[in-house]
């Protein structure tokens, strides 16, 4: 049976090929961005452009788009990267990321709480580099810590959801090719999307709240 999928940051990177993948695999894909490309105007049954996630108004016009529409997984990707070194911190640049990378999701999720029934699923798509536990190199305020505060996020989450039916999986997606990171990594975006889709099909209230390597492994706080 197909599923209704909404995927932010879906016009580029790890987001398009989940939109590619979903599609293959018979589902409909609403994508979710700032400014669509042809690849994802070719995959996603409906796009839904013109989203900051960030931004109210942005969220406003996917939960209009929404509207009525059971979603079975969203998943939270849209986000942003920037480097901050210690002695030379751009506060902007790192209140930006907390707007995207934490907030964003949160408001995203809080948008579609009516389009959420028992046995939907969400994703965060966060990164190792939001464990304190793992952070052996230091640098990159802002995306560590707001990436940090989105695992808190994601916990809350998990416990105000699970009792309506609803999991909550925090993914890390790997070191992958992609604008980010300037196209190094060590996988493939459609690696990483494929990894990550088969945590999600395994995910259920049994593990909920789980902080996900996409290679299987679970990460530390």
């Amino acid at each position: 049976m197909s599923k209704n999928v909404v995927i932010t940051g879906a016009n580029r990177g790890i987001g398009l090929c989940f939109a590619q993948q979903y599609k293959y695999r018979g589902d409909k894909v609403f994508g979710v961005c700032r400014t669509s490309s042809a690849e994802l105007d070719e995959v996603a049954d409906l796009v839904i452009d013109g989203v900051d996630v960030s931004s109210a108004e942005g969220v406003d016009r996917l939960s209009s788009a929404l509207r009525g529409i059971k979603v079975d997984l969203l998943i939270n990707n849209a986000g942003i990267l920037s480097n901050e070194i210690l002695g030379d911190l751009n506060y902007d640049a790192i209140d930006r990321q907390f707007q995207v990378n934490t907030l964003g999701p949160l408001r995203v999720t809080e948008a579609l709480l009516d389009n959420f029934e028992r046995g939907s699923k969400i994703a965060l798509i966060t990164s190792r580099m939001g464990s304190i536990a793992d952070n052996t190199s230091g640098s990159r305020y802002g995306y560590r810590m707001s990436k940090a505060a989105l695992n808190a996020a994601g916990m809350s989450m998990t416990h105000d959801l699970k009792p309506s039916g609803i999991a909550v999986g925090i993914y890390h997606p790997g070191y992958v090719m992609t604008d980010m990171t300037g196209h190094n990594g060590e996988i493939t975006p459609d690696v990483s999307a494929e990894r990550l889709i088969n945590l999600f099909d395994a995910l259920d209230l049994s593990n909920t709240g789980t902080f996900w390597h996409s290679n299987g492994e679970i990460l530390p706080w």
